[in-house]
């Protein structure tokens, strides 16, 4: 008896309460990513400065090149590609999919590699100091794999964000909140 209780899934936790987290409104991280849509991927280096009215994701390649800007505002978004050319749209969702491959929610982007997800958000596991380790968002995984140390208030610096065969890595180097 002990035996097949022992195989049986273990119950999986809805709506687990992780601690509260301070969310940066903003910030500018450093790092590495790669995405991949099931069938091609991207790797490279990026700088993401993220501000209320704005934000700018560059692109670099991995030698160092810029690849791509993204700029985003409450007014459109704008594409800078590394051959010169320029693509708008009404907003960043529009152009992100030509800069990673797939297609991210950018307005949950901030408060994901933050480990500060929305309150409609599904904390599916969290660790002993609150944080989140698995979150499920808009039929988005988010895996938390490391923090910056052990505080509850540490921010995250690798996470994997997935949906089917969607899948994005972000390796964060350094965070800076700004004024």
């Amino acid at each position: 008896m002990l035996l097949v209780t022992a195989c049986a899934p273990l119950p999986v936790r809805e709506g687990l309460a992780s601690a509260p987290r301070v969310v940066q409104p903003a910030f500018l991280i450093e790092g590495r990513l790669s995405a991949t849509d099931g069938r091609e991927a991207a790797s490279g280096r990026f700088e993401w400065l993220h501000a209320p009215a704005h934000d700018r994701l560059t692109l670099f390649s991995p030698l160092g090149q810029i690849v791509a800007r993204l700029d985003g505002a409450p007014t459109g978004a704008s594409l800078l590609s590394a051959d010169g050319s320029r693509r708008d749209a009404a907003d960043v969702d529009t152009l992100l999919p030509a800069v990673l491959g797939i297609e991210l929610p950018a307005a949950r982007l901030p408060r994901w590699v933050q480990g500060a997800p929305d309150t409609d958000a599904e904390v599916r596991t969290a660790d002993e100091a609150g944080r989140p380790l698995q979150v499920i968002d808009q039929g988005w995984r988010i895996d938390y794999l490391d923090y910056a140390d052990h505080s509850a208030a540490a921010l995250p610096q690798r996470l994997d964000i997935s949906r089917g065969d969607a899948r994005v890595r972000l390796i964060i180097d350094s965070w800076s909140a700004l004024p």
